[in-house]
């Protein structure tokens, strides 16, 4: 078993359409430890088990009991208000429910719910509750979970992106001691769709996935200089000389991305009276080099690019190769944050 016994350990395991990313945290006395993290490209749909078994590899991950999440337009969340009842009715209760609120067949999906935290300044009438509603396309959770076995692996837990997002921006602040009421966006932005989870203090008021991303930002730069994406991508790790022309490429399609973003803001500050005071991003495609800057520039707020490792320990493993540049591990490292619960 060497070291830590796998019992305390969880893999948390971030399947995206560009590429793997697992991140592997242990449990060691009262804290929690990073023991391994690994990432691998996905070459096309057929190979993401071989990138799985790649990413797994390179991380030293030794873990089998796994978070992981699904995504896309086979997944529905609302925020729904119903009459309060305990957490341990809360599931069967919204099953009653879930089909005014579902595009599918009841049937057909998996549901889960989470009672919303409520702001001081936004009450819900007396005996009701606001309440997420999470539901996935059993084909969808059962395409998930097969790809897990094919590779050894054994779920713990199935999750979505955004709460992910959510929960590792919670343990970021939990290990750095900060403990405030701002109201943050955190905005993952990945290869085929963004993430948006808006924050007050740890609790999640707000939650949406757009269907734009850094493969949008790939092809917009592609057109500009005739280039395949595919080597668009290389450039885009070291663009050298081409760097401005690059971004000059990249901002009407950012543009569209930060606008559909910033009515995500604009609904929350609404319906809550709070505004967004600040940006923190992460995810692959925004390790471009000035995107922060040309973010802050479009959401006129300041944005950070940040670190979901911050804080945490990092032991039993070698992260050459990782570069520093861990922000693409936001949501690997908030499905292994569940660990917490287990």
């Amino acid at each position: 078993m060497g070291l830590f016994s796998r019992r305390k350990s969880l893999l948390g395991l971030d399947v995206g359409s560009a590429s793997v990313k697992c991140l592997e945290l242990t449990r060691v006395g009262q804290g929690l430890v990073i023991t391994g993290m690994g990432k691998a490209e996905v070459e096309s749909a057929e190979t993401v088990g071989d990138s799985i078994t790649k990413a797994l590899r390179e991380g030293g991950i030794k873990a089998k009991r796994t978070a992981t999440a699904v995504s896309g337009r086979s997944v529905i969340h609302r925020q729904v208000p119903m009459v309060a009842v305990p957490d341990s009715e809360l599931k069967q209760a919204m099953e009653y429910e879930a089909d005014k609120y579902i595009p599918f067949d009841v049937s057909e999906v998996r549901l889960d719910a989470q009672r919303l935290k409520e702001g001081d300044d936004q009450t819900t009438p007396q005996g009701q509750m606001k309440v997420l509603l999470v539901a996935a396309k059993k084909t969808l959770i059962d395409e998930h979970i097969n790809l897990l076995n094919s590779v050894g692996l054994s779920p713990a837990i199935i999750d979505v992106d955004f709460l992910a997002l959510g929960n590792a921006f919670e343990l970021r602040n939990l290990s750095l001691g900060i403990n405030d009421n701002e109201v943050r966006a955190l905005v993952d932005v990945g290869a085929s769709k963004s993430d948006i989870n808006i924050m007050r203090g740890n609790a999640s008021f707000f939650q949406r996935e757009i269907f734009m991303g850094g493969n949008d930002l790939t092809e917009a730069v592609a057109k500009r200089f005739g280039e395949d994406p595919k080597d668009v991508e290389k450039m885009k790790k070291d663009p050298g000389g081409a760097l401005e022309s690059m971004q000059d490429a990249m901002l009407p399609v950012l543009e569209d991305i930060g606008s559909e973003i910033r009515l995500s803001f604009d609904y929350h500050e609404n319906q809550y009276e709070q505004e967004v005071k600040e940006v923190y991003i992460s995810g692959g495609s925004v390790l471009f080099p000035g995107i922060d800057t040309m973010l802050a520039q479009i959401f006129n707020l300041p944005v950070k690019l940040w670190d979901p490792t911050e804080g945490l320990e990092i032991t039993g493993f070698n992260p050459a190769g990782m570069g520093g540049a861990n922000s693409d591990m936001a949501i690997a490292l908030g499905l292994a944050s569940r660990i917490r619960n287990l």
